[in-house]
């Protein structure tokens, strides 16, 4: 079976989680500028206004279907080259982005979406670079790490939005759209002294380690993904109606920015040391204490439309999904091989992608016809379906343990 070579020191892996770092950094604050102005970009333009999220949701829906192909080709060509190719994706969907605003075509504003969604795609595997040179022992720290470069995006995007929106009179927010053009080349810059060893093509006919269904049917991969999904689609469902919540309440678009950002903040900020946590207490206990942290965040919510409980309950979302994603993605690194994880990476990001696609769809129909507070409610099944995953979980791999004396101690 072949695995890519680790460093024992893990010298080469600090080196990638500083290039990744830096690229998460930099690329990652396009993410905080489209979900600051895509809906309202999408507002400004959409004839039928409750249509005003539809960019978000594009974005994640060609997010979710180029997942698959992204992975795939990385694990042909390399993941610096896939990084590029996202990037060069993100700098024509902020170009078509900021045409269509100055054009007034809403279609181009959803091409430039659906560009940017690419980007995204290829962005969401920064945390998986991270782990592939790094030892078992230090691939939790460095996971968390690269997210933890998004703190940093926290700043950057929301003031690139503050400082651009509105600097071209005639086109309000086209100039944070054609800001996203220089962040595209700056962080490729970075991203040139990656080094990540290519895997070694397969003969034709030759297969890649275990088959996706035997890999997917395991508990440990079912509650991964499961939990993944859950952390990020949920997170995706309150954020993405954010803006349009709290500008409808009367706030500004300037406040929303400021909301927006603590909630980046709340989502990175504790990758410095999430991974240490998980080594510490294991993935399973910090998947579920992101998990109630994101409850906890639909409780604040439902609990008054004041600016306080937009700032709460959005840091609560963001430190639930930093946890809960980040505790789902350890997990899965644990259950493939280096030859599995281009096609198990890609199938998980794509499920990831799919259930995010349909919450941010959803989280704008149900802000204009239910209400916020609906939008908080439409979180309970997922959640509680994602905590009985652990549970389950948890049980089997204690019953497992007290079986194990009786084989000798063999599994």
């Amino acid at each position: 079976m072949t695995t890519v070579q680790i460093n024992v020191d893990n010298r080469q892996a600090k080196r990638n989680v500083a290039v990744l770092f830096y690229a998460q950094a930099i690329l990652g604050s396009q993410q905080s500028i489209n979900i600051i102005l895509g809906g309202l970009a999408g507002f400004a333009l959409a004839g039928n206004k409750a249509l005003a999220t539809l960019p978000i949701s594009v974005m994640l829906l060609a997010s979710m279907l180029s997942a698959g192909p992204v992975s795939l080709f990385m694990g042909r060509f390399g993941r610096r080259a896939g990084f590029l190719l996202g990037a060069a994706a993100g700098l024509l969907g902020g170009g078509c982005s900021a045409l269509a605003l100055y054009v007034g075509r809403f279609d181009l504003l959803l091409l430039g979406a659906g560009l940017t969604g690419i980007f995204r795609s290829t962005h969401g595997y920064f945390r998986f670079a991270a782990a592939d040179t790094a030892s078992e022992e230090f691939k939790p720290k460095a996971i968390s790490l690269v997210l933890a470069g998004g703190l940093l995006s926290a700043f950057i995007g929301p003031e690139i939005v503050r400082s651009t929106a509105y600097a071209i009179d005639s086109t309000p927010y086209a100039g944070a759209y054609l800001a996203v053009i220089a962040i595209n080349v700056i962080g490729s810059l970075g991203l040139l002294f990656l080094d990540i060893p290519t895997p070694p093509r397969k003969k034709k006919g030759e297969k890649s380690g275990r088959d996706l269904k035997e890999i997917f049917t395991q508990p440990k991969t079912v509650v991964a993904v499961i939990c993944a999904m859950v952390s990020y689609a949920m997170m995706t469902l309150v954020m993405t109606s954010t803006t349009l919540a709290m500008t409808a309440t009367g706030f500004t678009t300037a406040a929303a920015a400021d909301v927006v950002r603590w909630h980046i903040i709340a989502m990175f900020g504790p990758s410095f040391f999430t991974g240490a946590i998980i080594s510490r207490i294991g993935q399973l206990r910090v998947i579920m204490i992101g998990l109630t942290l994101l409850g906890i965040a639909a409780f604040i919510s439902v609990s008054g439309d004041e600016v306080e409980n937009f700032y709460f309950a959005l840091i609560a979302l963001g430190l639930g999904w930093n946890f809960g994603f980040i505790g789902a993605t350890s997990l899965l690194t644990t259950t493939h091989t280096s030859e599995e994880q281009a096609k198990v990476q890609g199938l998980n990001d794509v499920l990831v992608a799919g259930l995010v696609t349909i919450a941010s769809f959803g989280s704008g129909a149900i802000l204009q016809i239910y209400g916020w507070e609906y939008v908080q409610y439409a979180m309970i099944p997922a959640l509680s379906l994602a905590a009985l995953t652990i549970l389950w979980l948890a049980i089997k791999t204690r019953r497992a343990r007290s079986i194990e004396p009786n084989f000798g101690g063999m599994r």
